[in-house]
């Protein structure tokens, strides 16, 4: 996402008002969801989905099949393209993908990703793709971040569709699984466990993150993405660290249980709204808010797994964004036994290899390619792979556009990915390690 860094400005007179826009925060995550949503799901209703897909059960989630996920796509301006190819990557009829294209994109880029999602035929037979009608202004570390993954929470609880765990992912993350391995993984695990990576170590994120005051005009302002510190004098716009509750802070990437994506966007006790108020004024509050609310919690602080499942290089010391990944990295994503990866470069030549060596997809035919038409979707013939992911829905040539398989109910189809996150997870969640890394 592109940096928008903090601006200052004289005087208190933000200072003033930031309270009361605050509150705006909590607000946009109690509206009606639904009001997120274009015309916005692509295809046709769930029943006619359960027609056409005879493995997808009544609730729309994926019958047969142990588990199944819900995913969050983020982009900014540019990202159109590589959030598409981010959701090919990713598909499995039995999932759920929600995709939020920030709303300081130009409408042009907003109807090229429209088009792409449109394009394949497959999303509208099942009817589990969304894009975000209404999208929100982001302001890169802000609490617009935070609200953006809470809203998309939300309407991907409201669908009704079957999943156990929200993945929230940008543009620039891929896969180093096919969803077949990642539902063969997960399907050992209990339900409740949360994958979030966490510390209470805050370190220097004290006086840089958690200390200073800030404001997000995208808060209130319908054209201006900006963090604001009130104080030209920034060691004078300082609080001290909270007293009723302990921050955790870690990754802004996460793999939350539906039981407490529920308890985030629901908060049957107050919890969660009480840290959404501190968390509105804090600098990159993505990286703080799902870690401290899951270890105050007496719920949920002993559901977390002190990973977030990623393959990411970062400088030395580490800077504000993570290195870019490249082909010189691609043994050292395999060998991370990690389930996705970031940050890419859209286009990168290593998503090539990913795709060909560990997804085993292949790109669409080209409209001046010999042979049979073929939809954008489906397999290539004599092209050796389909477009889509390897896995028991789609692991012969045309079978991802035909989905009147009943043999294929459920199947799945996991490979060499499965059993390297396998052996990660079990590690993680051994009794020497699960226990001595929860919320200390």
């Amino acid at each position: 996402m592109r940096v928008r860094g903090l601006a200052m400005s004289g005087g208190g007179r933000e200072m003033a008002v930031s309270a009361a826009f605050t509150a705006l925060l909590v607000v946009s995550i109690l509206l009606l969801p639904s009001l997120l949503l274009t015309s916005g799901r692509y295809g046709p209703s769930t029943s006619s989905a359960k027609a056409d897909w005879p493995f997808l059960d009544g609730g729309g989630g994926g019958q047969g099949y142990p588990v199944s996920f819900a995913y969050l796509i983020s982009a900014s301006t540019g990202g159109a393209e590589a959030a598409a190819r981010v959701l090919v990557a990713l598909y499995h009829p039995a999932n759920s993908y929600l995709l939020h294209l920030d709303r300081e994109a130009p409408a042009e880029e907003h109807r090229r990703l429209s088009e792409l999602v449109s394009g394949q035929p497959v999303y509208g037979r099942v009817g589990n793709v969304w894009i975000v009608g209404r999208p929100n202004l982001v302001t890169y570390r802000g609490p617009t971040m935070l609200s953006t993954t809470l809203h998309a929470m939300a309407v991907l609880l409201r669908l009704g569709r079957r999943w156990d765990w929200f993945v929230n992912l940008s543009a620039s993350d891929y896969p180093l699984v096919t969803q077949d391995d990642l539902m063969e993984a997960f399907s050992r695990l209990p339900r409740d466990l949360n994958f979030i990576q966490h510390t209470s170590r805050l370190g220097w994120k004290i006086k840089k993150r958690v200390q200073p005051v800030i404001l997000d005009t995208a808060l209130y302002e319908a054209d201006r993405s900006v963090l604001l510190r009130p104080s030209r004098n920034i060691t004078t716009n300082r609080r001290s660290l909270p007293t009723s509750f302990k921050l955790f802070t870690g990754s802004a990437w996460t793999i939350l249980s539906r039981r407490f994506a529920e308890y985030c966007v629901m908060g049957w006790d107050n919890l969660p709204r009480r840290l959404l108020l501190y968390h509105a004024n804090l600098v990159s509050s993505p990286e703080f808010y799902f870690q401290t609310v899951a270890c105050n919690s007496r719920e949920f602080r002993n559901s977390t797994v002190n990973s977030d499942l990623h393959f990411i290089r970062w400088d030395t010391p580490p800077k504000q964004h993570p290195l870019n990944l490249g082909p010189k990295d691609y043994r050292r994503m395999v060998l991370s036994s990690a389930a996705f990866a970031r940050k890419f470069k859209h286009g990168d030549l290593v998503l090539d290899r990913i795709d060909r060596e560990i997804l085993k997809r292949r790109p669409p035919p080209r409209d001046d390619d010999d042979g049979d038409e073929a939809p954008a979707a489906a397999a290539a013939p004599g092209h050796g792979g389909q477009f889509f992911s390897y896995g028991g829905w789609c692991s012969e040539v045309g079978l991802c556009s035909n989905p009147r398989e009943p043999d294929r109910k459920g199947v799945i189809k996991a490979g060499a990915g499965s059993r390297r996150l396998t052996v990660m997870l079990n590690k993680m969640l051994s009794e020497r390690n699960f226990r001595k890394q929860q919320c200390r």
